[in-house]
């Protein structure tokens, strides 16, 4: 039997340390009471964030088709 070859697929672990990031982020607001992170902040900051994690998926798609 050949064994495939699985290699490090960087798309999956960005993804999750923004959504942490940005979890932690809304979390903190949430129990200052305040405005931890002001909307005019966030919701760029999302917005690139998602353009990043983006930008990665599909720099790394051909290395994802060949790990299949």
């Amino acid at each position: 039997m050949s064994e495939k070859r699985r290699g490090f697929d960087p798309g999956g672990p960005v993804a999750g340390i923004f959504f942490l990031v940005a979890a932690g982020a809304f979390l903190a607001d949430g129990l200052s009471g305040g405005n931890a992170v002001a909307v005019a902040v966030m919701v760029p900051a999302v917005l690139i964030g998602l353009g990043v994690v983006g930008t990665v998926r599909v720099l790394t798609r051909g290395r994802r088709r060949r790990l299949r």
